[in-house]
């Protein structure tokens, strides 16, 4: 019977510890974890929105509210003319204003229909901000861009040519002002031996570099 006894409390004995050591490298671990991800994988912010700095564009998603006036709240696309369709106030030229700005001149124009006007101006998607990389590339698709990048940057962007890409028939497809649409070559063989860098133009929001 003593033996029992024995060898049941060295059975308990023996849990207890195990558990111990679980929750003393459970707490070890958690000690150990970063608060937050490394800046080797943490996210790329996405370009900024503030009404102070972001230029609206065609294609972006605005949310529009005017406080207590629900008709009038909307959210709405940009129009590839650059401009919004409100109710009372009609058509508002949107492309190329700030949020802030955009504010401001709907706030001015409802002041005929609304008694003191509170406007807010979100932008909800940045649509104009992006260029395309289609073809012979390993990545292919649109990418938001934050600067002015060239063609180079947008081939890397893109993850560089695939087999068999024609490297020397690359070209950039960019929409005019009148609606009418450019074709830059661009020989990357040349451009970084040096012989025509003029080709490695900065691109432009919404153009496409398209790889053969």
């Amino acid at each position: 019977m003593a033996k029992t006894r024995f060898v049941a409390l060295s059975f308990a004995v023996a849990i207890l510890i195990s558990s111990f050591a679980l929750v003393l490298r459970a707490q070890t671990k958690l000690a150990n974890t970063p608060s937050s991800p490394p800046d080797a994988v943490k996210a790329a912010a996405p370009p900024s929105t503030s009404s102070d700095e972001f230029v609206i564009g065609p294609g972006d998603v605005l949310a529009i509210n005017v406080w207590k006036e629900t008709d009038i709240s909307k959210v709405i696309p940009v129009r590839p003319d650059g401009r919004i369709s409100l109710p009372l106030i009609g058509e508002v030229q949107s492309s190329g204003l700030t949020p802030k700005q955009l504010e401001a001149e709907i706030t001015k124009r409802l002041k005929d229909y609304v008694a003191d006007p509170s406007v807010t101006v979100v932008v909800q998607e940045i649509r104009s901000q992006k260029i395309n990389v289609l073809g012979m590339v390993a990545r292919p698709g649109s990418y938001i861009i934050t600067n002015s990048p060239t063609v180079l940057d947008a081939i890397a962007l893109a993850g560089g040519f695939r087999d068999f890409a024609k490297q020397k028939s690359i070209y950039v497809l960019r929409r005019n002002a009148d609606g009418t649409q450019a074709r830059l070559p661009f020989n990357y063989k040349e451009v970084i031996k040096g012989v025509n860098p003029a080709q490695n133009v900065k691109l432009q929001p919404q153009d496409t570099v398209v790889v053969p």
